[in-house]
């Protein structure tokens, strides 16, 4: 298996996860925060998703999927490029009011597309070109993608953990 096949195969197992953990689920229950100031369903999966959108965006150095259409409408919050999630308080947590789970589904689709694209055309080598100096050792190519992916895995099996209370409760 060369490091484009296991990348994809890595990444392409998301999207199915992502579905099960917000499928059916009504816009009331994707906001459900397990104790006050707690990650909602909701706000895992689209910080997942930005996370993705944003990291793979910039080692492509293109315009995030984010911003370039109404994805942030339908979640109730503004087309920030830098607004990922990452250190948000209780109330930016609670702020996120994704439509649907349909809207966490397409988004997610929309990134994850855009990732199979990109990981297509990887060779080895490409995984040692630094995309980030500001980190000390610089972070690789092939670095970040481990990030991302562990990141996007993490999150995606805590929002699967919080269905399952939902359905219990």
């Amino acid at each position: 298996m060369d490091v484009s096949d296991l990348l994809t195969e890595t990444y392409d197992r998301l999207p199915d996860l992502v579905r099960a953990a917000v499928d059916g689920l009504s816009p009331e229950q994707l906001r459900h925060e397990p104790a006050t100031g707690h990650n909602s369903i909701g706000w895992l999966v689209w910080h997942l998703t930005r996370v993705q959108d944003h990291h793979v965006a910039e080692v492509l150095d293109a315009e995030q999927i984010w911003v370039s259409g109404d994805w942030a409408g339908r979640f109730g919050l503004t087309a920030d490029p830098d607004d990922t999630g990452y250190g948000h308080s209780p109330a930016q947590v609670a702020a996120v009011w994704p439509e649907s789970a349909q809207a966490l589904i397409d988004y997610y689709g929309a990134v994850a597309s855009r990732t199979r694209k990109f990981l297509a055309g990887l060779r080895p080598a490409d995984l040692d070109r630094v995309v980030d100096e500001a980190w000390d050792p610089p972070v690789t190519l092939g670095v970040r993608l481990v990030s991302v992916a562990e990141d996007d895995l993490q999150h995606v099996g805590q929002a699967a953990y919080l269905r399952g209370l939902l359905e219990t409760d």
